[in-house]
């Protein structure tokens, strides 16, 4: 028998099989994966020593936990494969769109279900994983799940009434963060620094300023003031960004998110 089982094998998933091989709390052996294309399987194989299932229904009754980690459009076909398999079973989603009542409707009434949003910085061992606190698995269970995560970055409880919002900030954000790395880099690109001085200063740069508000627990405000010299160069530059509308575009990309995800709900 298995510990973890991971349906879907992309990059998320091996975030989380790195993870926790790092940290020690899973073995190799101990973990099952399926994918759909039998390339994919023997590199994920070959990379971390893990084993392959024959097939989705083995990997669920195979394994101590399933984790979900296919995209949304392929969750339907996957939960009626491996419904038979999951009575009893504790099965840990990442699919957009997805609650525990929805899972809940597509599994055994008597499966466990933690649904859990990560980032793609789990792949740098950076993430920001969401839980939602409306899980129906054992405190065990879920502790176990909390400790899967954990070993890729930081963990946060969310009430199901605003997870689909958090997603759009940690889930979705570092989509957002990405262009504004690139235009932080071309902006020093265009005034004659090289493009990979560039791109490494305005990525640390992004690093240090996230470190500073957790570090410091100051209103992200307060650190900007702080830069700013009365009459200097950054308060010319923080200007330009007010008069763009760098604000009202972040939080309209962010509501974007939720209103996709309370469509795919419907689908």
């Amino acid at each position: 028998m298995a510990r973890l089982g991971f349906i879907g094998a992309g990059n998320m998933a091996c975030a989380i099989i790195g993870g926790v091989l790092r940290a020690g709390l899973v073995a190799p052996q101990d973990i099952l994966i399926t994918a759909r294309t039998q390339q994919t399987r023997e590199r994920v194989c070959a990379r971390f020593g893990v084993r392959e299932a024959a097939s989705n229904a083995e990997l669920a009754r195979e394994s101590t936990c399933v984790l979900l980690c296919v995209k949304p459009v392929f969750l339907p076909g996957v939960l009626e494969e491996i419904h038979p398999a999951m009575a009893g079973k504790l099965a840990v989603s990442i699919a957009a769109g997805w609650d525990v009542p929805r899972l809940r409707e597509a599994l055994p009434q008597d499966a466990r279900i933690v649904r859990v949003m990560p980032n793609t910085p789990l792949m740098a061992g950076a993430g920001m994983s969401l839980l939602d606190a409306q899980h129906t698995a054992t405190e065990e269970e879920y502790a176990f799940v909390r400790s899967v995560f954990a070993c890729a970055g930081e963990v946060c409880e969310v009430e199901p009434r605003i997870f689909d919002a958090a997603s759009g900030i940690s889930g979705c954000g570092p989509a957002f963060v990405y262009p504004f790395i690139e235009a932080l880099a071309d902006g020093g690109v265009r005034n004659g620094v090289p493009r990979a001085l560039a791109y490494r200063l305005a990525a640390q740069t992004v690093i240090g300023a996230g470190r500073m508000v957790l570090d410091t627990g100051e209103h992200p405000g307060a650190l900007k003031d702080a830069v700013c010299s009365p009459g200097g160069t950054t308060i010319e530059g923080v200007a330009v960004l007010e008069r763009r509308g760098l604000r009202a575009a972040v939080i309209d990309a962010v509501t974007a998110t939720v209103e996709k995800t309370e469509r795919l709900k419907q689908s």
